[in-house]
């Protein structure tokens, strides 16, 4: 956006009005430093306003590529065969303008970071259908009743040639204290062609993500204190073994956790793991 914009912003540059014995006059600049810091805050404006996304990634499937779109924390687009599938959308809708309507959407919890009531009013929901398990439902606006799936763990649907297994996410130990109880929020394995994607949720490395078969693409939640450390992710993936992982929601209450360290321990264990590490905080850090 930058480079595409700079001529015509060094153009806005040169004829800025200025302030001369209390009017307004069209006066060039001619100091290169001040229209240096002047084509810099235009730049810094167009960036914010126009929030950009971090390239997606392809994944190949025998009906079709899925596009793996990062959006923001635990937020995620996927897109395969006509189809836009919405994880947990999150934090406005202003980076969602330039994505397909959603199909479906899937929310986790009901933290604010996951079932965010602005982002989803704020989004074009007349073709969706919300999976969402029953503690997020009972949350929701009552006029998104009729377009509405529960699914609690262990429940499986099958929507737009999609099928949609919800498996729990907590923390351990599962008792009274803890941020997320067992059965309250779902963990999702969807199946698209002939491949398996894993979306965590916010939980820590529990025995049901441990037992997981055959996965292809995983999104592994990384934060204290509320899901994992860098050591508990990694332990949970060499366990099960998806042929590519994601870290996402891995910020937290000290700042972001250690990605880096996250992949150096998955291909310490297991190099034949593919660690990618995407920028879900763009423009953030």
């Amino acid at each position: 956006m930058y480079e595409m914009s700079r001529k015509k912003m060094i153009i806005l540059a040169n004829s800025l009005p200025v302030r001369s014995g209390g009017h307004l006059t069209i006066k060039k600049f001619k100091n290169k430093q001040m229209k240096t810091i002047i084509v810099f805050l235009f730049a810094f404006a167009i960036n914010h306003a126009n929030a950009q996304l971090t390239t997606p990634d392809t994944i190949v499937t025998s009906q079709g590529n899925i596009i793996v779109q990062p959006v923001f924390h635990a937020a995620l687009v996927l897109e395969w065969k006509g189809k836009s599938i919405y994880i947990d959308p999150y934090n406005g809708a202003g980076a969602y303008k330039t994505l397909k309507k959603p199909d479906l959407v899937l929310i986790t919890d009901i933290h604010g970071d996951h079932m965010d009531i602005k982002t989803l009013e704020a989004l074009d929901l007349k073709s969706a259908i919300l999976l969402v398990p029953q503690a997020v439902a009972d949350k929701l606006p009552g006029e998104w009743k009729e377009k509405t799936v529960i699914l609690n763990n262990g429940s499986t649907t099958e929507q737009s040639g999609i099928s949609i297994r919800a498996i729990p996410m907590y923390n351990l130990p599962d008792d009274s204290t803890s941020r997320h109880t067992k059965g309250r929020g779902n963990g999702y394995v969807l199946t698209l062609g002939d491949k398996k994607l894993y979306i965590s949720g916010d939980t820590e490395d529990i025995p049901e993500m441990r037992s997981l078969k055959n996965i292809d693409v995983a999104f592994i939640c990384m934060n204290t204190p509320y899901t994992m450390t860098e050591e508990q992710s990694a332990s949970a993936v060499l366990d099960f073994k998806p042929k590519i992982v994601y870290s996402f929601h891995y910020r937290g209450q000290g700042g972001f956790s250690d990605t880096e360290k996250f992949k150096m321990l998955v291909n310490k264990g297991n190099s034949s793991i593919d660690v990618r590490l995407k920028d879900w905080y763009a423009g953030e850090k």
